[in-house]
């Protein structure tokens, strides 16, 4: 029996599965981190809280799966995906806090290269709108305001990358700088056409080339695995950004076929084939993979924040002491009574892109409880889930047959329940829904010769659940039609 050990970095907690040959998960480990929040609309993580707690759940994995690191076929990455850090390349010492990717502070920047016109080169060379969520605007923010910095990176001392690079880094003792394309391609420095990184879009964002991680194929040779717990020297096969990790572990492998998966946001990914389909409905264009010589794209609709609205009840509220308790407390009641909730805490996402939007709470009356707004949370993510779909037919020009869902959110029924209803399709919940782990592991796998071929991986999902749409379509397009009319209430709340 073959093992891969899948290393999922996400936004509010380091990960690692130990997965067997047969995609059957032998343990799990998990440590939540620090959440930064220096100012209004900044989220910041620490770089080396990171990588503490990714080696301490790698290691803790392996010891409930009663493996040594050797006998593990190799490795795979997946991470929060434009969550940038900057680093000394000698020390290793990181020159800032990581730069999350629900971060706002780089708007004005954005707005500013708007009005110079740059918006359809960027959308042509990167795929991408111009917004805080990606990663360029975030180092260009790092070398101009952190002291020396930019003077240093000129000078080539300093390297950068994504989460992936950082932990790749660290897992080789800094002898391995890369990245793959699906996370190359988030960071609007990247030509999705050329597959190159993009001299035009250096020079427009500020960022020097020296800086930046080599881009290699998402499964093959990253490297080996040589600190502390991986002693004997293990391969890193296999690296994707968790959407597109994701979008592999659902064996999504026909263009049309289309996962989402709610996670702290949710993420829409529409596999495409080999070209680029370039959006008409300010979806985003990206590299899916590159695998076997082969680079494949998707059309993706990022939702900021989706189950992160119930951290908020949790944490912000304390409606709840667990996450587990919003399903009971939601479904404790028949409906919202009334209530809708946006939660553009950061923003709103596609196919809006309005980073001055802001939560807001509408149709409130003296009858609400908290259980009515604990539905009208789960609710919201439904909402916003269904306009991507909306979006992503209408650039497709494909009406979507079903949905296959993961991430934890999914594990909500109510809440795939309200969005069957919703969309009027199928959602289809897989057998294992930790998918993004599963993709990484899976990519490695193909390079590590676990895995013959796709077919082989493909041969292996299976249903876990499948939601029917009850609702009907009159009912469903009333309620979105209000969502429609909340959201542009809470649009451009800043300035």
């Amino acid at each position: 029996m073959a093992y891969l050990l899948a290393l999922d970095q996400g936004t509010t907690s380091s990960r690692a599965i130990v997965f067997d040959e047969g995609g059957t998960m032998a343990s799990v480990a998990q440590k939540e981190f620090t959440q930064i929040f220096p100012q209004a609309g900044w989220v910041e993580h620490s770089p080396g809280e990171i990588w503490e707690t990714q080696i301490a759940v790698a290691a803790e994995a392996l010891s409930l799966a009663g493996l040594q690191a050797g006998q593990v076929a190799g490795i795979g990455i997946t991470n929060q995906r434009e969550t940038v850090v900057v680093w000394d390349r000698k020390s290793g010492r990181p020159v800032y806090n990581a730069i999350v990717w629900q971060d706002r502070r780089t708007a004005g920047f954005c707005d500013e290269l708007k009005r110079a016109g740059a918006e359809d080169e960027v959308r042509t060379r990167t795929g991408l709108v111009l917004d805080p969520y990606f990663s360029g605007t975030k180092i260009r923010w790092i070398l101009d305001n952190v002291a020396g910095v930019r003077e240093r990176a000129e000078r080539g001392e300093l390297a950068c990358g994504t989460v992936d690079t950082w932990l790749m880094w660290n897992l080789t003792g800094g002898a391995v700088h890369a990245t793959d394309p699906s996370n190359a391609s988030r960071t609007l420095l990247y030509n999705i056409q050329t597959r190159q990184w993009d001299e035009e879009m250096l020079r427009l964002l500020g960022v020097p080339r020296a800086l930046l991680p080599v881009v290699r194929p998402s499964s093959g040779s990253f490297g080996i695995a040589s600190h502390g717990v991986f002693s004997a020297g293990v391969p890193i096969a296999g690296v994707a950004g968790d959407q597109q990790a994701a979008l592999f572990g659902q064996a999504c492998y026909t263009p049309g076929l289309t996962k989402n998966t709610y996670g702290t946001g949710c993420f829409m990914l529409m596999q495409t084939g080999g070209q680029p389909v370039e959006s008409r409905n300010k979806l985003l264009t990206t590299v899916a993979w590159e695998t076997g010589g082969r680079c494949e794209y998707a059309l993706e609709g990022s939702v900021f924040i989706g189950g992160a609205v119930v951290q908020w009840l949790r944490d912000g509220l304390g409606f709840v002491k667990s996450a587990a308790e919003i399903e009971p407390l939601a479904a404790s009641v028949p409906d919202s009574h009334g209530v809708l909730l946006v939660p553009a805490f950061a923003g709103l996402g596609a196919p809006h892109w309005d980073a001055y939007a802001r939560g807001a709470m509408l149709g409130l009356t003296r009858g609400v409880t908290s259980a009515h707004i604990a539905r009208a949370a789960l609710e919201s993510i439904g909402f916003q889930v269904a306009d991507l779909v909306a979006a992503m037919e209408a650039d497709s020009g494909i009406g979507l047959e079903e949905l296959r869902v993961d991430g934890g959110a999914s594990q909500n029924n109510l809440l795939m329940q309200f969005q069957a209803d919703l969309l009027g399709v199928p959602v289809v919940r897989a057998a294992v829904t930790e998918t993004t782990a599963l993709g990484a592991a899976y990519l490695a796998g193909l390079a590590t010769g676990v895995y013959a071929d796709r077919d082989v991986i493909a041969a292996k999902w299976k249903v876990g659940r499948r939601f029917e749409p009850a609702m009907s379509r009159e009912q469903a397009a009333a309620m979105r039609w209000k969502w429609a009319k909340a959201v542009e209430r809470a649009k451009s709340w800043e300035e």
